[in-house]
This record gives structure tokens, sequence and C-alpha cells, in this order.
């Protein structure tokens, strides 16, 4: 009996010429384990969310989805929350709660169950799961492996009739991927439930599915087992044939091939044995010069005082010219070290020693999109770049064209699939021409043609210099490309070898190829090696032709060891002294009006009365400020670490922001004095209100620039309500100034005009508890100038948390 039937579906998302979906028709049984797999972009996601209805993208549909034979449309919420269990790639955006045994009990208490049922079914899935033992752990203590398997088992705590999964192993490492897929395959054979699932790694996938789909361009393509869906591949010539399972591919590439296709490792074994082999000899690879880019010596990272040690007396080098690959299961601290590397966390022991600057592609690829679109996403990246536009659009076009971008650069990229987006980040990160490349997981959602894309540019970057290190839990991807491979546990380097001697003999943390010709091929690790030994011809590895990438002659370069800080230390104390006594020479010139002043004297009479009071306050104010960060710098404790830190890049200020700096030092300052000549202090509400108004402009301009989103807002909103709060309940502290605290965050985090608006805005606010009078329009502008030059230094990289 059928589960779902899909007929004639055809769906185009917004802005979108293309159809993602095209004439799509597809019955799936009930109980069985089909596996929906395709190129990047294909459909398959998109196919997948058709088919729970709260997952349901928007967008021009037609066609019928009908499931147990009926409309899905007509399906009461809570029958499809029930009904239909769907997990997603990323565990941290399905779960909900802080605790174990809390996210197991959280869906069924959203249907009101009785209290009794929740904890039988919570209970059984703990227990089938194997859970007891982190039934009672919050959830930031678990593993990417262990959060995944809780995403499952709350789904399957509400007794799904099918459940779907998208790409559930794309963060997980090898090991733990094999235990998820064993645990959705023992569910599908011991409870019946349908599953339908969309998969990059096809190796441990394929075994257990009772039916293989194949979609490219919105299209289904081929249909059937394991076995027809890849004949139909290799009779196609269809670059999705290289996802196939290893075992698959040797049969395809030997001299002499023959039915049964093997597909699982045991059945590529036996049928190896039975075939004549030549022993194949290989060389030792060639030394190369060393050069080293990156050098960490005993380094020790935590995250808080409290917490265990993510890293570990962690020592490594990675060359210019060579591809260093990162492997190891989830949780080990792979990430934490690329993030050390990079200057964005500093060990508390040890040393960090970097060549140049290091540019990062993250884990998370939407972490560095800013713009619409993805064509604004790329030129942004370039618009900071000294380059003609001649020189920008060649550069633009030839990363387009080598990551595959041309038909998404009107997308937004948050529309775009997994893949998709990492490859738009890809290409992103590459126009800045990385001296030091550092990838997290530069693999995941790709698929198998664009991995030998990637193969290839990275070989572009390390023919060209530069020094490539890469996380990854794709072992075959690590296997075939990369000049050295380490092996990361327990917050170290265990070992490292070239990928020959590192994978050979191992377990787990090897090659289907190698697991299959041991006994025959001790040393082969690769599809190549096996089919050479097979009399077959490997394929050649793909090139980009005549596609150049170049170093930069600029690149920055890290300074010597704490001769750039103790420069820094000098001159900020020199800058603090002259400060300092520049503001005791003009205090002494006027001793009698600012005792008036600090002693609570009418000041705006005496505004009224010599408009050089003015600039008296203001120049002592600014002369105050400068000595006191002067001696900050100067005085902030050296580090007990030796380390060397990246240098940030430094940004240019953009045309608003100069607008901005002429508006808040020029406009607002001209303002309170025009108010204090001609109004005293009888106008003073009027005067912070035009303050306001001219804060306003600025921030307007810079932020309807980019379309900030709504929580961008809420936060700047939020922040402002803090520092008021903070400033009302700490004023009997003189020490203690919340307000600085936050306007500073506020400029650092969105800049400058923000920074200004934060701070005007709490001096306004604050002072309807304090008290409003001439001096409210100098504590806005006080409060206001703090955050907008936090903003502007941070921008130029001249104030930095390890300054």
């Amino acid at each position: 009996m059928e589960i779902y039937k899909i007929e004639n579906l055809n769906f185009t998302y917004p802005n979108r010429d293309k159809p993602v979906l095209v004439d799509i028709n597809l019955t799936i049984e009930r109980g069985g384990f089909v596996t929906l797999c395709g190129p990047s972009g294909c459909g398959k996601t998109t196919l997948l969310r058709h088919l729970k209805p709260s997952a349901a993208p928007h967008g021009a549909l037609s066609g019928a989805v009908l499931f147990e034979s009926a409309s899905l449309t007509a399906l009461s919420p809570r029958d499809a929350a029930a009904k239909i269990g769907f997990v997603l790639q990323s565990p941290e955006n399905q779960i909900v709660t802080d605790k174990v045994w809390h996210e197991l009990a959280f869906g069924l208490e959203s249907l009101g169950l009785e209290t009794p049922e929740i904890r039988l079914r919570v209970a059984e899935m703990a227990s089938f799961f194997g859970i007891q033992t982190w039934f009672h752990k919050s959830v930031t203590e678990l593993s990417g492996g262990q959060k995944q398997m809780l995403a499952l088992a709350s789904i399957m705590a509400l007794q799904p009739s099918a459940l779907i999964l998208d790409e559930p192993t794309s963060q997980l490492d090898p090991i733990a991927a094999g235990e998820f897929l064993a645990t959705v395959g023992k569910i599908n054979r011991e409870l019946g439930i349908t599953v339908i699932l969309t998969e990059h790694r096809l190796e441990e996938a394929f075994p257990i599915s009772t039916r293989v789909v194949v979609m490219d361009s919105g299209r289904i393509i081929a249909d059937g087992s394991a076995q027809e869906a890849g004949l139909s591949l290799r009779g196609r010539s269809h670059g999705m044939f290289l996802a196939m399972p290893a075992a698959m591919r040797i049969w395809a590439g030997a001299a002499s091939s023959e039915p049964p296709v093997p597909v699982t490792v045991r059945d590529g074994a036996n049928w190896l044995a039975r075939q004549p082999i030549t022993p194949l000899v290989f060389e030792n690879p060639t030394p190369r010069e060393r050069n080293a880019a990156i050098e960490l010596s005993g380094v020790w990272f935590r995250y808080e005082k409290n917490l265990p040690d993510v890293v570990k007396d962690l020592t490594f080098r990675a060359d210019y010219g060579k591809l260093t690959t990162i492997l190891g299961g989830n949780g080990t601290g792979k990430t934490t070290a690329l993030s050390l590397i990079a200057g964005l966390h500093q060990p508390y022991r040890g040393r960090v020693m970097t060549d140049s600057q290091a540019i990062t592609l993250p884990q998370n690829p939407q972490s560095l999109f800013v713009a619409k679109t993805v064509r604004e996403d790329l030129l942004e990246i370039l618009s900071e770049r000294k380059l003609s536009k001649e020189e920008k659009q060649r550069r633009f076009a030839s990363m387009v064209g080598l990551c595959r971008l041309d038909g998404l650069l009107g997308s937004h990229p948050y529309d775009l699939s997994g893949g998709e987006q990492q490859r738009a980040a890809l290409a992103k990160v590459l126009l800045l021409q990385p001296k030091i490349l550092l990838l997290d997981e530069p693999t995941k959602g790709l698929d198998a043609e664009f991995k030998q894309i990637l193969a290839a540019i990275l070989k572009k970057l390390t023919e060209a210099g530069a020094a490539v290190v890469m996380v990854s839990h794709d072992v075959e991807f690590c296997a075939e490309f990369a000049d050295c491979c380490a092996l990361f546990f327990d917050g170290g380097i265990v070992t490292e070898n070239d990928p020959r001697a590192f994978f050979s003999g191992n377990s787990f943390y090897t090659t289907a190829p190698n697991r299959m010709s041991r006994s025959l091929l001790p040393n082969a690790v690769t599809v190549s090696d096996v089919v050479t030994a097979l009399g077959g011809k490997a394929p050649e590895p793909l090139t980009l032709g005549d596609t150049e990438y170049e170093l930069p002659d600029n690149a920055p370069t890290a300074p010597p060891k704490n001769e750039k800080r103790t420069l820094r230390r000098l001159f900020c104390a020199g800058l603090s002294v002259l400060a300092l006594m520049a503001a005791i020479v003009l205090m002494a010139a006027d001793f009698e009006g600012f005792k008036s002043f600090i002693s609570g004297g009418d000041l705006a009479v005496s505004v009224a009365a010599d408009a050089s009071h003015v600039w008296k306050y203001a120049g002592l104010m600014l002369l105050l400020a400068a000595g006191a960060a002067g001696l900050v710098v100067s005085l902030s404790p050296q580090r007990e670490t030796s380390v060397q830190p990246i240098p940030a890049r430094k940004q240019k200020l953009s045309p608003r922001t100069i607008a901005a700096a002429a508006m808040i030092l020029l406009a607002i300052p001209l303002t309170i004095y025009v108010g204090a000549f001609f109004f005293g202090d009888r106008k003073y509400y009027f005067i912070s209100m035009l303050i306001i108004l001219e804060t306003m402009l600025p921030f307007a301009l810079v932020f309807e620039s980019r379309k900030p989103q709504a929580r961008e807002m809420v936060i700047i909103a939020s922040l402002c309500a803090i520092a008021v709060a903070g400033r009302a309940a700490f004023f009997m502290l003189p020490q203690f100034k919340p307000v600085v605290a936050l306007v500073t965050i506020a400029g650092v985090a969105f800049g400058g005009e923000a920074g200004f608006l934060v701070g005007a805005m709490t001096g306004f606010v604050s002072n309807m508890y304090f008290g409003q009078g001439p001096w409210t329009p100098w504590q806005m502008f006080s409060f206001g100038l703090i955050g907008f030059l936090a903003g502007v230094l941070f921008r130029k990289n001249l104030l930095r948390r390890n300054a």
C-alpha cells in the first residue's frame, strides 16, 4: 500500500525563472526505505519539504501530493506533526530545550498526551536509542552525533508513519554517521516505518535502501534498486556516478566487469578475490622543501576558566604549497584548533605563529552572507579592494564560473541548497586571494562532481604557494587529494603522515577501497589504486585548464613577536601623559569655574554668559577620555603566553560613516552651542530632540543601505533599554559604569552610527529618572561619542580584544 503519491508536481521559488521541480511523479510504498540522491541544487530538499505541510516552501506550485490516499493539505496540523517526522541537517536547528529528557518529552507535551503516556514513550525511546547514560545531561554537553540521535529519538517518540531525513549525517564523523544510519535502518526493519532519506554519503545508505531515486535539474532521472540506479547512471555517463559506492565504481572501472554489481564492502571484497590482480608498487612521496605557514607549539585552550580543556598540548605545523587535512571524531577540538589559528581565540598557554593572515571558510556558510543576492554578496567583498572596475569584473566572472554560480546570482543566499551555499561561500573566500586558507568541512553538502572541482581549485592554490588547512570527515576526499593527513583525538594530534601511510591498515578511519582490498593490496587507499591493479584505466584528475590563481604581493604579514604591541603601548602611554597634562592646564586656567561645575553650580547660566565655556568643558572631557584610554591600553597586563596574533584586515571607512562623523563631530556640538547661546537652560528638551534627529539620520542611511533584519533593530533597542536600566540600578557605584560598556559593544557590533544612537538615547531616556537639564545634551553627546569612536576604531583594527 502506498503512503505517498506525488502527481505532476512542479514548483518554482519566488524571483526565479527556472523551476526547481519539474513533472515529479513518484509513488512511495509503506515500509520502504527510499534514498533520494543527486547533485547539489537538483531539488532533493525542496521535494522533501513538500512532503510535510509545515516545512513546505513558498512559491508557485502545481500538482498534488497525497498522503495515505488523501491530499496532504487536508491533513490537520496535529496529525501532520504526529504522523510525519522530519529530521534536519543541523540538529541545532531542531532541538528546542536545554535537557535531553525534556527534548524527548517536548513533542509529546505539545500534542497534549497524558503524563503516564509521555513517561512510557520517553523511557522506550531512551532505551531503544541507548540514551540512558546521558538522559539527564544538558544538550550543550552532547557531541554532534548525540545531538542528531536525540533529534531522531524525539521524532520517533511521536510514533510517526513516515520518517523524512534531509542529509542527517552531513556534520557527523564517519563512525557517528555509520551508527546513525544503522539506527535508521533498524527503525525501518523492526518498526516498519517508511524512511525517505537524502544523502551524499551513499556508501552506508545504499546497502540499507530498498529503493534509490536519482534527481538532476529538478527531474527524476533514475529509479530502482541500488544496482539498477548505478547501472543507469553509468550508461548515461552521468557525473553522479562518481558518488556511487566504491565497490560499484571499482567494478565499473575494471577491464572486465560483468554482473552482479557489488554495492557493499563485503560484496566488493568477495568479487575482488575472484579477479586477477597485478600488485602495485607505490613510490614514496618526494620530499619537498618545507616552508612553514602555521606553527602551534604546546597550545592549551578552554572556553571558560572552570570548563575542561578543549585543546591539550597541541603541536602542529602546516606548510606553504600543501593541503593539510585534519580528521577526527565530533567534539575532539578540530574546529577550536582552526579558531586558534585564525586568531578568533587565544590560548592560555603555548604559541601560535602564522606567517600571514589566515582566511577561514566556516562550517556554517550562512555566517558569511551579508547581502540580498549572491551577486551583491560577491561584489561586496571586492568593493574594499583598490582594483579597477574591469579587474573586479574579471575576478567576479572567473570565480562565478569556477564555482558554478551562473544560475544563482539573483537568488538570496539563504534560499540556496546546502551545497550551493557552500559553493557561494567558497567563491567569496577565494576572492580574497588568501595565502593561508582554513576550511571547516568544505565538502559538506557538495556532490561528488563538484568535489572534483573543489580538489582542482585547492590544487591551484597550493601550486601557487598557498597553505590550505582543512578539517574534514570526508576520508575519501582526504585520501585522494591531501598532501598530509593528521588525526585529532582528545584535544591534540595523535598521528600524521602522507595519505597512503595514514589510511593503510586503519579499521574505521580509512577508505572503502582499502577495506575491500587490504588482504590483496595493503597500501591501496583510493578507487584509482584498485582499478589500476585490476588492469583498468583510472580516471584522470580534473584540471582547471588555463585558469590561474595568483597570490597577492602585498599579503599582510604578522609583525615580529611583541614588537608592534610594545610600540603601541609606548605611543599610548605618551599620548595619555600629554592628554592628562593638557587637561590639568585647562582646569588650572579656570579653576573656579570648574569647581562651581563639580559642586553643582548653575552651569547653564555660566554657559549662557560666556560661550567659551562650551569648548572648555568639551575639551576637558575629550582630553580626560583620551588620557584614560591611553592608560588602559598602555597598562593592560601582558599575556603570559607567547602568541603571535594574526593581523585582522583593516577596512576603509565608507562615505556614509565619514558623513556620520561630520554630523556627529560638527553638527551636534554646533547644535548644543547654538542652543545654549540663544536659549540658555530653557530649551534643553528641544536641543535633546534635535540631537536625536541628527543621530537618526546617519544611522538610517547606513542601515537602510544594507536592509537589516528585524532582530538587529531589536538587539539595538534592547541595548538601549539595558543601558538605561544599568545606569539607574548602579548609580550609587561611581566606579561601575555599565553605560560605557554597552555603548562600546553597540559600536563594535553594529558600527559607529549605531553606537552613537545607543549612547545618545541612553543619556536622554535615563535622565527621565535622574532629572533633565542643560547637562542632558552634553551627556547624550558624550555617551554617543564613546560608541561612535569604538565602532570606528574597531573597523580600522585599532581596537581589538587582545590590545
